[in-house]
């Protein structure tokens, strides 16, 4: 070994250590804040609550603020590079194809587990519980889908409309890519790159101070959870819901990492801190910004695959939200004296999957949609009054899974692509 090959050695050690110390000193920080947070969402002080409180809203903020623009630019940036290469299409293939399996194989446990548990029907829907859904019901489906379509520029950015914003930033892209070359059009792919990086400097700059976010989102939770949650007739529902929701977080979705030859240990790690958010914000578009940041420094993620494929899967990889729309689907239909058979199940995985796939991932978005898609189909919706006090908690695990399932499609398609990539 010559001399330069022991200094090369020598510093990737070096900087393997640091890397290594870096990464604990910051989980450490993270649990801190865990634990700090829950000591004080405990005690229940007012003062300490809407302080906490006051600081959730501002990080939850944020990211959104950020999550917008970041999709905008980020698919935009990509797809003008991508496109002239022949890439862009060879990722988004991948990443369609990952989206699909993972959303479809979350409604068919769903389906399995809501056959095998067999939840029984809630006796009473008191009147409280139908007048909480009644202003939702007269949004159909289909309203849902026309408002995807912006009619103009800036209001899908105002209305934080996820996938209009996809829809317009990936037209813009496309439009871009077929331009001619000109000092015109790299004068434009030049100032969206630059725009890009800005962006993620602030994000780098609200991770760097993320504990106390997390401090303030963990109080919050458990403040709230003090309050108590009764979950009275729909227990097995509920129960339904969340195992169905863990079993592809713990087993699928690792499950698929190991046979596309990934550490689904080390995946996990590196995208604990987007995780923690997804957690605490119960928006997957929110969180974005730190899924990206956490794809790209902790787990070595191409720029070029995470800026393209994140941003979609942000918007139409749902896994969570699948099964909570053919559970509770289900059990809507099941409640108002519909048999279910077997083709009712396999036709509500398709719907629930495609459901999923237009859902907007912000807070309690699969919540409304599932009112909105069971409404228009003439069945009753009362019931959505008596789960929405125990939605808070689905919310969450079901967002957690929904960017747990973005961080394996992202690292399952940078591997499979990184030797095709220009």
């Amino acid at each position: 070994m010559t001399n330069n090959n022991r200094i090369v050695e020598a510093a990737d050690t070096a900087l393997s250590k640091v890397d290594r110390k870096k990464r604990v000193r910051t989980a450490a920080f993270y649990i801190g804040a865990l634990i700090a947070g829950a000591v004080l969402g405990y005690i229940g002080n007012a003062t300490v609550n809407s302080i906490t409180d006051v600081i959730a809203t501002v990080y939850t903020r944020l990211f959104s603020f950020i999550a917008v623009p970041v999709i905008a630019v980020s698919l935009m940036a990509t797809l003008s590079k991508l496109t002239r290469g022949g890439n862009g299409g060879t990722i988004f293939a991948h990443t369609v194809f990952y989206t699909l399996l993972t959303t479809i194989t979350a409604a068919a446990v769903g389906a399995l587990i809501y056959i095998f548990v067999s939840p029984a029907n809630v006796a009473d829907v008191t009147s409280d519980a139908a007048a909480s859904v009644e202003k939702y019901e007269s949004l159909s489906y289909l309203d849902h889908i026309v408002s995807i379509v912006p009619n103009n520029l800036f209001q899908p950015f105002v209305s934080g409309n996820v996938l209009s914003v996809l829809l317009v930033a990936a037209a813009f892209g496309l439009a871009i890519a077929s331009l001619k070359e000109s000092e015109g059009k790299n004068a434009l792919i030049s100032f969206i790159s630059g725009f890009q990086e800005l962006l993620f400097k602030l994000i780098h700059w609200l991770i760097a101070i993320l504990p106390l976010g997390i401090l303030a989102f963990t109080s919050q939770l458990v403040s709230q959870l003090e309050a108590g949650v009764i979950l009275g007739g729909i227990a097995q529902y509920f129960g339904v819901v969340i195992s169905s929701n863990l079993l592809q977080m713990f087993i699928i979705l690792p499950a698929i990492l190991l046979l596309r030859g990934l550490n689904p240990f080390k995946i996990a790690r590196g995208m604990l801190p987007a995780l923690a958010v997804a957690l605490f914000s119960k928006s997957s578009a929110g969180t974005l910004p730190v899924t990206i940041a956490s794809a790209e420094d902790n787990l070595n993620v191409d720029k070029r695959v995470s800026r393209f494929v994140l941003p979609i899967c942000t918007t139409i990889n749902m896994n969570g939200c699948a099964a909570f729309i053919l559970i509770t689907s289900l059990f809507l239909m099941q409640n108002a004296g519909i048999e279910l058979g077997a083709s009712s199940f396999i036709l509500w995985i398709v719907i629930a999957t495609f459901a999923a796939v237009g859902n907007a991932g912000v807070p309690m978005g699969c919540y409304f949609l599932t009112i909105s898609l069971v409404s228009s189909m003439g069945v009753n919706v009362a019931l959505m009054g008596i789960i929405l006090p125990v939605y808070a908690v689905i919310d969450m695990i079901e967002t957690c899974l929904n960017v747990w399932s973005d961080s394996c499609v992202a690292n399952i398609v940078n591997k499979e692509v990184k030797d095709k990539l220009n």
